[in-house]
C-alpha cells in the first residue's frame, strides 16, 4: 500500500511518462476504454438517495475494490472532499474521472491502480463506474481487465440486477450490460479533407456516438474525436466491443487515406498547416488552450509524417495534456491560482521552450513519402 498521507499528484506518473505509454494504431488511436455502471441491490441510486444513504454505499464498495487484489500493491483510493479541486482537474485531463465526479464531494471516492489502468469511481452516476484504459486499440484488453474486475466485485458486493432487463443503472441507455466502449482518436487528415461530417454521420448510423475530447458536450479540441457505444441492452459485451473495434479499423483506414490524399493533392496546403503550426507554437508570448489544441494536433500530424525528423510522438502528445489549465498550473512554479491571461502567457513560454526542442519542418521529407505513395 502506498502511504496514507500521499497525495494523489504525488502517486500519478509525470505527464512525460505517462504519454510513453504506447499501443497498436497509437498515431491515431491515443486511447481505448472499456467502462462498466454497476449500483447495489439495496441502496438507492447516488442521484435518488440521501447523504446517509450516499454514505453507506460509499462505506461498503470503498473497501471492497481497495481489497482486489488484482489492482496490486499499490493504489490510490480517496474520498472526493479531501481531494483538493485542482488534483481533480489533472484526474479529469487525464480522462481518469469524469468531470461530474470531479464534482462531488463526500460519500463519493476514487480508487486507482498504480499502472493508472484500471480507475473506479464509487457514487458517480452510479453507485460504481469503473473503467479500464490502455493506449492505442486496446479495446479486447481492456474489455478482460475491467470484466475480472467486475466478476472479482460481484464476490463481495451484490448488484442491482434483473433476468429482464439485466444491470440497472441510473440512465436508461446503460441499462443491460451497463459497457460503455470508446476510443479517443485523433483525426486531422479527415479534418482537412472535409469528410469528418460523412464520417460522424455514418458512424451514428451505426449506433454509436461521436464526442469531443472529454465527452457529452464537449468539443473536438485538436482533432481528437471521442467514439462510443451509445445502448448497452440485448447485446453481448463481447459483440460490443468487437462490433466497435470494427469500425474503429474502418475509421483508421479512411484517416490513413485521407492523409495519404492530402500528401498526393495538396502537399503545400498539408504542409503550411504543419509549417504554421510549429511557427506559432515556437513564437507566441499569448495562447489560448483551444488554440493550442488545434496547432498541437498539426504539430503531431507533421511528427507521424516524419517532418520533424526523429522527433517522438511522446512530445507532442506531452504538449497536448500540458497546454491544459490544470497540468499548466501544477508545472507553475509557485503552482498559484492562474487567471485566464495568465494562464496564456505561461501557456506560451511552456510551448516556445518545449518547440525549441524540435528541429525545423523538412518539406522533402513530406514530398518523398509522397512520390513513395505511402502514408506511413
Amino acid at each position: 500500500m502506498i502511504p496514507p498521507d500521499m497525495s494523489i499528484l504525488d502517486f500519478l506518473v509525470p505527464a512525460s511518462e505517462a504519454c510513453l505509454r504506447s499501443g497498436p494504431h497509437d498515431k491515431i488511436v491515443l486511447s481505448s476504454r472499456v467502462r462498466l455502471a454497476r449500483n447495489l441491490r439495496t441502496v438507492p441510486f447516488p442521484s435518488h438517495s440521501k447523504k446517509a444513504e450516499r454514505i453507506k454505499a460509499f462505506e461498503t464498495l470503498m473497501p471492497a475494490v481497495k481489497s482486489l487484489s488484482l489492482l496490486g500493491d499499490e493504489i490510490f483510493a480517496e474520498s472526493m472532499d479531501k481531494l483538493p479541486s485542482l488534483d481533480k482537474q489533472v484526474l479529469v485531463e487525464r480522462h481518469l474521472i469524469s468531470r461530474e465526479h470531479a464534482a462531488k464531494n463526500a460519500g463519493s471516492g476514487i480508487v486507482l491502480n498504480r499502472e493508472e489502468n484500471v480507475c473506479v469511481m464509487v457514487n458517480e452516476e452510479d453507485h460504481l463506474r469503473m473503467q479500464a484504459l490502455r493506449p492505442g486499440l486496446q479495446l479486447r484488453q481492456a474489455w478482460m481487465a475491467i470484466d475480472a474486475v467486475d466478476t472479482a466485485l460481484q464476490e463481495k458486493v451484490e448488484f442491482a440486477f434483473t433476468e429482464r432487463y439485466g444491470f440497472l443503472t441510473a440512465c436508461p441507455t446503460n441499462l443491460g450490460t451497463g459497457i460503455r466502449v470508446s476510443a479517443m482518436l485523433h483525426l486531422p487528415g479527415l479534418v482537412l479533407a472535409e469528410q469528418i461530417n460523412q464520417i460522424i454521420q455514418a458512424v451514428n448510423k451505426l449506433g454509436l456516438a461521436v464526442r469531443g475530447l472529454y465527452g457529452e458536450g464537449t468539443e473536438a479540441l485538436g482533432n481528437v474525436f471521442q467514439v462510443s457505444n451509445q445502448m448497452t441492452l440485448g447485446e453481448p459485451e463481447n459483440d460490443i466491443v468487437e462490433r466497435i473495434n470494427k469500425v474503429l479499423l474502418q475509421i483508421i483506414e479512411h484517416e490513413e487515406n485521407a492523409r495519404l490524399s492530402q500528401m498526393e493533392k495538396k502537399p503545400a496546403v498539408l504542409l503550411n498547416h504543419i509549417g504554421r503550426a510549429y511557427g506559432v507554437l515556437g513564437n507566441s508570448w499569448s495562447i489560448s488552450s483551444k488554440e493550442a489544441m488545434n496547432l498541437i494536433s498539426f504539430l503531431r500530424l507533421g511528427v507521424d509524417l516524419g517532418v520533424f525528423g526523429k522527433t517522438p510522438k511522446s512530445l507532442t502528445d506531452e504538449l497536448f495534456l500540458r497546454s491544459q489549465p490544470a497540468h499548466l498550473q501544477l508545472a507553475h512554479p509557485l503552482r498559484e491560482k492562474l487567471g485566464s491571461d495568465e494562464r496564456d502567457l505561461f501557456r506560451a513560454q511552456m510551448l516556445r521552450e518545449r518547440t525549441a526542442l524540435i528541429p525545423k519542418p523538412d518539406p522533402q521529407a513530406l514530398l518523398g513519402r509522397r512520390e513513395e505513395g505511402s502514408p506511413e
